[in-house]
């Protein structure tokens, strides 16, 4: 990256003063997340030509992170998968194409078709039922196997349950939640 340079005038009329800019003002600015969400709107833009699909992109920004929706009918549930493996793709890609365009690193949140709002409510529930089922057998209870998006959401439900914790264990890509009585 080259760094260029911006003429800034201090009262309007004579001094100018030569400054290098910088790439990015640092993590959490709504600018660079505004710019990290378009550039990711317009790499899935040109996904979503190429693959002929309809759909319409929404670019939010939620706490320090940009967050891009998918919204549309009809073939673009294909870009979710069976279980959301194409679309952690499909995230991995989209956060490498604004890292390219940005400079910064990427920690965009990409959903399609309400997705992950649904998963998220489907898993809070999964911890919950679990944390009871644990204070009530007494016994921990095993997950199935989920990635970190999952686990976390199953992980925050367990915790707003006295009594009972959660950890994850084994390794990646079968790494699950067990919730367990509190110790």
């Amino acid at each position: 990256m080259t760094d260029t340079s911006t003429d800034i005038l201090t009262d309007g009329t004579d001094a100018v003063e030569d400054v290098p800019s910088t790439p990015s003002r640092g993590r959490g600015h709504a600018g660079d997340l505004v710019a990290e969400g378009d550039a990711a709107g317009d790499y899935l833009e040109r996904l979503l030509d190429i693959l002929d699909y309809d759909g319409d992109i929404d670019l939010d920004v939620e706490g320090e992170r940009a967050v891009v929706s998918i919204i549309g009918d009809g073939d673009i549930d294909k870009l979710v998968g069976e279980r959301g493996e194409v679309l952690d793709a499909l995230q991995e890609l989209t956060r490498l194409a604004a890292t390219a365009e940005t400079g910064q690193r990427s920690r965009l949140m990409l959903d399609i078709a309400g997705y992950r709002a649904k998963r998220r409510e489907e898993l809070t529930a999964l911890g919950l039922r679990s944390a009871q089922e644990a204070l009530d057998d007494g016994a921990p209870v095993k997950l199935p196997a989920m990635n970190p998006f999952e686990r976390k959401i199953v992980h925050d439900a367990v915790a707003t349950v006295e009594g009972v914790e959660s950890s994850s264990e084994g390794e990646e890509p079968r790494r699950r939640v067990v919730v367990s009585p509190a110790s």
